[in-house]
């Protein structure tokens, strides 16, 4: 398992630096054995949002580790400070398998690890990301990926989907559960899962689709078309799929499908409707089709879904 190197320097987000010292600074009661050791490296004291960490050592500790955590980065128009930026870009040439969480993405691209690679980071800076590294291959859609030697990570929970990924991969299943109910969260998301963001849609009230997106959304318990789109839109469907594209960068009925999506989530979580209702509500006709999408588009099923995330108390119905 070996050592694992925290690395620290002002401008750091504290969220996913403490994501990382929990899951990697102790092992669970239950797991027998060596763990490991945990190392916060920086070149001096750094202030990471309201707080004064110090390090355990210097950052050229760094490039001797076998497993390197980059946090995540708190202002992507800022350039992470060039002894960061080197000490990773050595520790990944000694052979050490480095990964990033959230905006740590920028400080790996910055060292050129990400080139040529497929990555991801927070949803929210993603295209911020594919701009200014167009050598990395950015995928928006997904929790964190894996290359191997080479991981980021979403934003936030998923900073922790990959931690425990990592746990998973060096000790197996069993020992990372142990670490997800100590910490009282989901044993496990698949990397591939998607980044719980609503799809973006247009701001503008003159855009051509601003009227009709919020027209379908009050609407999603009908069976919509793309030609019952393109006439509320009095567009053909050639045009409505050109314009859907430029606005949300996917097609009318993918865009429709993630609303439905969306608000069988919603439903999910804060009502005991079951699986058939959630379905009828939200046009998707039957569990089946419910089912098959949902864990098609989230990971997991519906009714995985609503134990997970449910907000109101009581017993689930029909799930």
């Amino acid at each position: 398992m070996g050592t694992v190197a925290l690395a620290l320097t002002d401008g750091m987000m504290p969220f996913e630096l403490t994501v990382a010292y929990e899951v990697f600074g102790s092992a669970p009661p239950s797991v027998p054995g060596p763990w490991y050791e945990l190392v916060v490296c920086g070149s001096g004291a750094a202030r990471v949002g309201r707080f004064t960490l110090e390090p355990d050592a210097g950052l050229d500790r760094i490039r001797h580790a076998d497993t390197v955590i980059v946090p995540a980065w708190a202002d992507v128009d800022v350039a992470p400070p060039a002894d960061l930026i080197g000490a990773v870009r050595a520790a990944h040439e000694a052979g050490a398998r480095v990964a990033s969480l959230c905006t740590g993405a920028f400080v790996l691209a910055a060292a050129g690890i990400l080139d040529q690679r497929r990555a991801t980071t927070h949803w929210a800076h993603t295209g911020v990301l594919a701009e200014r590294y167009p050598q990395v291959k950015v995928d928006a859609d997904v929790l964190y990926v894996d290359n191997g030697s080479v991981l980021t990570s979403a934003g936030k929970a998923a900073a922790l989907d990959l931690c425990l990924h990592l746990v998973r991969l060096d000790h197996g299943s069993s020992t990372a559960n142990a670490v997800a109910r100590r910490l009282v969260v989901p044993p496990h998301r698949e990397g591939g899962q998607a980044q719980f963001v609503a799809t973006p849609v247009p701001t503008r009230p003159d855009h051509p689709l601003a009227g009709l997106l919020a027209w379908v959304v009050e609407r999603l318990d009908e069976p919509l078309t793309v030609e019952d789109l393109a006439r509320r839109a009095r567009m053909s469907s050639r045009q409505l799929t050109r314009q859907f594209r430029s606005a949300t960068g996917t097609t009318p009925l993918q865009w429709l499908l993630t609303q439905r999506i969306h608000r069988a989530q919603e439903l999910l979580e804060t009502t005991d409707d079951s699986v058939d209702a959630v379905a009828e509500a939200t046009g998707m006709g039957t569990a089946t089709t419910l089912r098959r999408h949902f864990h098609r588009a989230v990971g997991v099923p519906p009714d995985t879904y609503r134990r997970t995330f449910r907000i109101r108390s009581g017993p689930d119905q029909g799930v």
